[in-house]
């Protein structure tokens, strides 16, 4: 058994995830203690802000709530894992085949049913537009214009944890 000890004292298996065990407090709260980019930013910027940051690009575009929710938590498996950086993460095949596992579990616990492809389009080109923002404000490196698509750019300021754990449960209970 490869279990791990989640924030709420759950035992979590994130090989062989089991969907009762998936809890809003525990993603919030990891997603809130880890930094973008391995903490290659010029300031604190968690998994959980970039998150949020999601969620809320996709109400300024007027997509659907459970593309909003699908935004807040598309990230939701590194809370169980880790944040690995896209360069990095093709070479790690076994790594991808247990974030995609886990991913769906969670996107099932809180969706009820998977992501049609248009919403997980929506999801992933949101993602990509905003990781272009970061990348501009917080390296500084002009990844790719793709942050021009953006409706809602967020400040990227720092945040405390507890601040952002707290208002991702509430727009996951808000979008749920």
């Amino acid at each position: 058994m490869s279990t791990i000890t989640t924030f709420t004292g759950k035992a979590f298996d994130p090989v062989n995830p089991e969907a009762e065990l998936i809890d809003i407090v525990d993603i919030a709260h990891a997603l809130s203690m880890l930094c973008r980019a391995n903490g290659h930013v010029r300031q604190f910027y968690t998994v959980g802000q970039h998150s949020i940051a999601c969620c809320l690009e996709a109400k300024a575009r007027k997509y659907s709530k459970r593309v909003q929710l699908a935004c807040l938590l598309h990230d939701a498996s590194e809370a169980y894992l880790s944040d690995i950086t896209r360069p990095i993460k093709p070479m790690l095949k076994e790594y991808l085949a247990l974030e995609d596992k886990l991913q769906t579990v969670i996107w099932n616990v809180f969706l009820g049913e998977p992501l049609t492809e248009e919403e997980i389009k929506q999801v992933f080109e949101i993602d990509d537009d905003m990781l272009s923002y970061e990348f501009l404000k917080l390296m500084p490196k002009n990844l790719s214009d793709r942050h021009e698509n953006l409706v809602n750019k967020p400040t990227l300021e720092v945040e405390s944890p507890s601040d952002v754990e707290q208002k991702l449960i509430a727009l996951a209970k808000e979008l749920r």
